[in-house]
């Protein structure tokens, strides 16, 4: 089977890319037999995805690719790749795929929360089209049964439900020092804002722990005690999610919400907020606060600062959790699913 990646995610370095790579490495370990092409718009170098993976660099830049597949249907992702019997898309985005397509989609969030997105942002949604995209599609993933309830409900779509997976934490060293982690983009879905005075609310009733901020983003979190690194590599983020107190992810939003299992990984447990999705991935293994709710949150990033039983209550339930979700769980659905659509 001859498979086409829409792979522009790989220059982004933010979740998406984190998807595409783990999942395409454990579909190119698994399936040998496969011809994987994944095509990445533009001559900008991007890291290996895996040794069986070709990476395709287009003539046309990024944007000029988008805005001619979104308007003249072409070029076509098949062809860039050199032909393809089934092509997947990690995310809707304005393409032509050229065969018959698997469309993975993480949220509905430039529909749920449009103010948080740009004009340039919102008119790249609209020519994406993502509706007519996922009702074209052979077969459509969502990353959690969550995200499948609702694009049933809302698009009138059948979703197949294809997780994340997390990696494995050997040899990892820890970060030292007595510290809190926020991992993801400064965007106000992800409440960053809400964080920044929760944190300042615990600090001035004693919190004796910085906040580490891994990513970056429009938003701003800079006060006393916060510790901006922006972006790592995954080793010195594991090291990071292993010497944390706790992963704080208070979101507005989320369709699967990675951070918090990556931490679970390693022991270390969350803080999130009270979204369904966290009652799929993590039940009750993290602590649970209402969203837009400072006042909760800086009482229990106290609570789990000043409480190491707590903490390793929690992060031993929190690996528990992390260890069903696998990127060999997420390629063997996959597979099964660009198999159907090839034939």
């Amino acid at each position: 089977m001859r498979v086409a990646v829409d792979a522009r995610a790989l220059r982004s370095g933010r979740g998406v890319a984190r998807w595409v790579r783990g999942v395409l490495g454990a579909l190119a370990d698994a399936h040998p037999e496969d011809d994987w092409a994944a095509v990445v718009p533009g001559r900008a170098p991007v890291a290996p995805v895996h040794p069986r993976v070709r990476v395709v660099h287009t003539a046309l830049p990024s944007r000029a690719l988008h805005g001619a597949a979104a308007v003249a249907r072409r070029p076509r992702v098949a062809a860039l790749a050199g032909g393809a019997d089934v092509v997947w898309l990690p995310a809707p985005a304005p393409v032509a795929p050229g065969a018959p397509y698997v469309l993975s989609v993480h949220d509905r969030s430039w529909e749920q929360r449009p103010e948080d997105f740009t004009r340039y942002e919102r008119a790249w949604h609209a020519l994406a089209r993502p509706r007519a995209l996922a009702r074209n599609a052979a077969a459509v993933t969502a990353v959690t049964h969550a995200v499948a309830r609702d694009l049933r409900s809302t698009w009138r779509v059948d979703a197949h439900v294809v997780s994340p997976g997390v990696a494995s934490a050997d040899g990892v060293v820890p970060r030292q020092g007595r510290y809190l982690l926020w991992v993801g983009a400064l965007e106000p879905r992800k409440a960053p804002d809400v964080l920044a005075e929760a944190y300042a609310r615990a600090r001035s009733r004693g919190l004796d722990a910085e906040l580490v901020v891994v990513g970056a983003g429009r938003e701003a979190l800079d006060s006393p005690g916060v510790v901006r690194v922006g972006a790592v590599d995954d080793h010195e983020l594991a090291g990071l999610y292993a010497g944390a107190l706790a992963l704080v992810a208070p979101s507005r939003l989320e369709g699967f919400g990675l951070g918090p299992l990556e931490a679970g990984v390693h022991g270390t447990p969350s803080i999130v907020s009270d979204l369904d999705v966290f009652d799929e991935t993590l039940g009750q293994a993290a602590l649970r606060v209402g969203r837009d709710d400072p006042e909760a949150l800086a009482r229990a990033l106290l609570r789990i600062a000043g409480d190491a039983p707590l903490r390793a209550r929690l992060g031993t339930a929190a690996r528990e959790r992390a260890a069903a979700y696998s990127w060999e769980r997420s390629a063997r659905a996959l597979h099964d699913l660009l198999a159907q659509a090839a034939r």
